[in-house]
């Protein structure tokens, strides 16, 4: 009886659908049409998605908006080829391009906004391009291409091109704002309004956020605080158009770390007092560093500030029909940046109290651990040794993109000259601090109770810190980019198109590094409590101190870079291509560091990237399969270890993978589902050489680090009614190595999201959860800790805890 009465409510279910909705599409579906879709990014001119021989995928402000992602990173995740890491918070997080390895950041794709970079370099340490970005309500869409046409319209992006198109006004006066609060403390307010100033000539659109949360992980103070507001004017003329903008981004975010967990196989639980789905070593109670240098002053920091770019941009765009079927299309843009990055990075995991002690050079049960803030005798079980690192970066890049177009009957031709200048100077300084290994760490102090408190070397620690700016860097990094491109479009027939592309690029890069020396506070008259001098304490053993000696560099790049394809439209709705491309990226920042004596050790990292696809595009159902192949040379591995020493290893690898993308929408558009995934089999090539301390190592044929061979994204969405929407969410991320050799398994995880929404006339109501069962998924190991060796206590950074986000959107 009970199984009749559900098949009975399930035939009235049905019933009540197909009559409700007809043939109509609900208010809140998420998807726009691909058939009818146009994309620019990677393309001289705009084209239909179905006719571009690109593998792109597209994002509207309304999908977008019903995602209602996290973070940039977050919505990337929907990308297929794209293995995303968002782990480290709103800001700070990994993207991979197609298997291609790298120390982090989004080292081998170029992050746009409008056509052109958010910086130059989005792969500069500590200065991932997704810290100068965020997505809000101004953003009309994104268009994110992998591989293909990447290297012939953008400088360092073999692996693709992310854009992030933003709104502009019209006729009409429209506008949205949304308020959104959490289980974690948010308060956001977005707004976004746009419409004309002159109708049909004059249009400006203003948007921008402001938000404040304490974190879902638990750190005891604001974890991110700030906004950005973004404005531009478009004037329209007959021949053309004249747009001016501006942004600016003062936004500072708490960026999460490793933390300590229990690993036995595929088999991840928490460490003995850390809670692995809300605990940080971030933590408020070691949030402040005020220490003496050699050099004479202090230093002071406070963890809270976090990540904290201040960014003002400053851009124009002109386009203008100079007849005979000619164009000019001109974009420029200033970006400017102040950065202060500060964070708390394990110098490798949780030790015992007593192994401490004894790697400190005290013996037996001759030592002492005691609370900084109290001065209370502490017994911790394990401590844990903290890198306490803060970096300043002052950056800046002029860019102009100059293009003619010649348009004619069989298709196009589009010829440019793109120049960047950029730079971009830091500052480190490193220290190590000691504290309990739990997620709300207490700072401590350390001393050999075998001597006297007058004794040299007495306490291994200053005010909790272990050794006091062990490391000072300051450098500088500046590029010169200076390129030339051209592409062809032709229409060999009705369905049959070729496309050709080639970029000249004659790029010039200098710097300089500055020497350090070692030094101590022992002659400095200062003392660590108002007694004893800092012969007492080995703190201050070997602190860093700036020179005089610059070691200056210089590096040219001269390199051509192409790409060619054929797109065959079957029909309407059905459509194959074919597309081979070589690219490269000029080395990285920490690269040139590395080798500033002795530059013949760095090449570009250059690509061969061959695809095929197929498309089907219509009003319900749309599907993409795209086998890929690719190979690299010259690939440098520049991980910066706690110790402040680097990797400094080079490789070639192999990928051979397949992308797919796909909607559908059910049953009279009762059910939606959009799914992305990638299969992919990334490995080294040629990888055998020399570790720092001599031995060899040959790692031919080992799977690229931090990779999954398998992972994916699947949403399927529910229209109970024209109104009011409910949907789930999997990402699933296949098992990795955290490291070359292959030793340590980052086991494959899924993630669970679910949400509910209701349009009520122009209002929308939504709640998103993310991470619903708190799985504990990690993204990566501790990349700075050097070689891992497997099971055990491992330093990993796993996903947010589960948290549920609410909001209110008004549409006028």
């Amino acid at each position: 009886m009970k199984n009749k009465s559900i098949f009975l409510l399930a035939g009235i279910a049905t019933l009540y659908f197909n009559n409700t909705y007809a043939q109509e599409t609900p208010q809140d579906s998420t998807r726009t049409a691909s058939i009818d879709q146009v994309v620019i990014t990677g393309n001289s001119n705009p084209k239909k998605k179905i006719e571009s021989s690109t593998a792109i995928s597209t994002f509207s402000a309304k999908e977008i908006q019903k995602q209602n992602p996290i973070s940039a990173a977050a919505l990337l995740q929907r990308v297929p080829g794209f293995a995303v890491e968002t782990s480290g918070g709103e800001v700070g997080n990994n993207l991979f391009a197609r298997g291609i390895p790298s120390a982090g950041a989004y080292e081998f794709v170029q992050v746009q906004e409008d056509g052109l970079p958010v910086f130059e370099d989005g792969a500069l340490q500590f200065a991932n391009a997704d810290n100068f970005f965020r997505v809000d309500n101004s953003v009309s869409r994104l268009e994110a291409l992998r591989g293909g046409s990447g290297s012939i319209f953008a400088t360092n992006s073999p692996g693709g091109l992310i854009n992030f198109i933003t709104k502009e006004g019209g006729n009409d006066f429209k506008g949205t704002a949304k308020l959104e609060t959490s289980t974690y403390g948010l308060m956001r307010t977005d707004v976004n309004v746009g419409g004309a100033l002159v109708q049909d000539k004059l249009f400006f659109n203003v948007g921008g956020f402001y938000r404040t949360d304490d974190g879902i992980r638990k750190t005891g103070f604001k974890a991110n605080q700030g906004g950005q507001i973004r404005m531009n004017l478009k004037y329209v003329f007959d021949k053309g158009y004249a747009k001016v903008y501006y942004k600016k981004l003062d936004d500072r975010n708490t960026f999460y770390l490793p933390i300590p967990l229990v690993q036995n196989g595929n088999d991840l639980k928490e460490f003995a007092g850390f809670d692995a789905n809300y605990g940080t070593y971030s933590y408020r109670n070691i949030s402040q560093l005020n220490i003496p240098q050699a050099g004479g002053g202090f230093f002071s920091r406070n963890l809270e500030d976090g990540i904290h770019p201040k960014v003002d941009v400053l851009g124009a765009e002109f386009k203008y029909d100079l007849g005979g079927n000619f164009s000019v299309l001109n974009k420029t843009r200033y970006t400017n940046i102040n950065m202060n990055y500060t964070g708390i990075f394990p110098s490798g995991g949780p030790t015992s109290a007593a192994d401490f002690a004894k790697s400190y050079g005290i013996t037996g049960n001759n030592f002492q651990y005691s609370s900084v803030s109290s001065g209370a005798v502490m017994s911790p079980t394990f401590v844990q040794k903290l890198g306490f690192w803060a970096i300043d970066k002052q950056m800046n890049n002029f860019v102009n993109d100059l293009q003619f177009s010649y348009k004619f009957d069989k298709g196009n031709v589009t010829a440019g000259f793109y120049k960047s200048n950029w730079k971009s100077h830091q500052n480190w300084n490193w220290s190590n601090i000691l504290a309990t290994a739990s997620d709300n760490p207490e700072l401590l102090n350390l001393v050999d109770t075998s001597l006297a408190p007058n004794s040299t070397g007495y306490s291994k620690t200053y005010n909790g810190v272990t050794e006091m700016s062990f490391l000072l860097r300051d450098s500088q990094v500046q590029g010169s980019l200076n390129d030339l491109y051209a592409n062809l479009d032709y229409n060999i027939t009705d369905q049959l198109s070729f496309n050709g592309g080639i970029r000249y690029s004659r790029d010039f890069y200098k710097g300089y590094g500055v020497n350090t020396t070692s030094g101590n506070l022992n002659n400095s008259g200062l003392t660590t409590d108002g007694t004893h001098s800092f012969l007492t304490t080995t703190a201050d053993d070997n602190m860093s101190v700036l020179g005089n000696k610059f070691t200056y560099w210089n590096y040219d790049v001269n390199r051509v870079s192409f790409t060619t394809a054929l797109n065959y439209k079957i029909n309407s709705e059905n459509a194959v291509y074919a597309r081979f491309s070589n690219g490269f990226r000029s080395p990285n920042e920490e690269a040139y560091y590395n080798n500033m004596t002795n530059l013949s050790a760095i090449k570009p990292v250059t690509t061969n990237q061959l695809e095929v696809g197929y498309k089907y595009y219509s009003r319900t159902f749309d599907i993409a399969v795209i086998p890929f192949y690719s190979t690299l040379k010259n690939l440098s591995f520049t991980d910066v270890f706690s110790d402040g020493t680097s990797e400094n290893k080079f490789a070639n690898t192999t990928n051979f993978g397949v992308e797919l993308e796909g909607y559908a929408r059910l049953f009279n558009n009762l059910l939606e589902v959009t799914f992305n995934g990638t299969i992919q089999n990334p490995k080294y090539k040629d990888f055998v050489g020399n570790n720092a301390d001599g031995t060899t190592f040959n790692y031919d044929d080992n799977t690229v680090r931090r990779m999954p061979k398998f992972y994916f994204n699947i949403a399927p969405a529910v229209n109970i009614t024209k109104q009011w929407r409910a949907y789930a969410s999997v990402n699933y991320y296949g098992k990795r190595f955290q490291d070359e050799k292959n030793a340590q398994t980052l086991p494959s995880f899924s993630e669970v999201g679910a949400g509910t929404s209701y349009q009520l006339g122009k209002i929308r109501f939504a709640v998103d959860g993310t991470n619903i069962f708190n799985t504990i998924g990690i993204t990566e190991g501790d990349p700075r800790a050097g070689s891992p060796s497997g099971d055990g206590t491992i330093m990993a950074r796993p996903i947010m805890g589960a948290a549920v986000r609410a909001s209110i959107t008004l549409d006028f």
